[in-house]
């Protein structure tokens, strides 16, 4: 499922959820950042909030303390959803490549 920037959050998993458990600190966190383990845009998710720097809740399936960690670690990247569109890229040609050459391995 590819979304674009405007509508990503059509198809979040945390659009039914109450957003003040998004919001949450400490052991609570846990509990939220679950909701975005199998989200389909999570991805889209994370890049917003770090391209955007925003300090408050669980994005991506990171809360705002893992997200300051990379922004520090990374302050090179320009563009987070273009490095994350493009990490996915790959990573889905690397799949593809993979399952071709187990299935002639057969």
């Amino acid at each position: 499922m590819i979304f674009d920037q405007s509508d990503w959050r059509v198809g979040a998993s945390c659009r039914d959820e109450d957003p003040d458990g998004l919001f949450v600190r400490g052991a609570e966190q846990r509990r939220a950042k679950m909701v975005c383990l199998n989200c389909p845009v999570r991805t889209e998710c994370l890049a917003e909030a770090l391209d955007n720097r925003i300090e408050f809740g669980v994005w991506g399936g990171m809360t705002e303390r893992e997200r300051r960690a990379l922004l520090r670690r990374r302050p090179d990247v320009g563009s987070w959803r273009e490095l994350l569109d493009a990490a996915r890229r790959t990573y889905q040609t690397d799949i593809a490549e993979f399952a071709a050459d187990y299935a002639v391995n057969l």
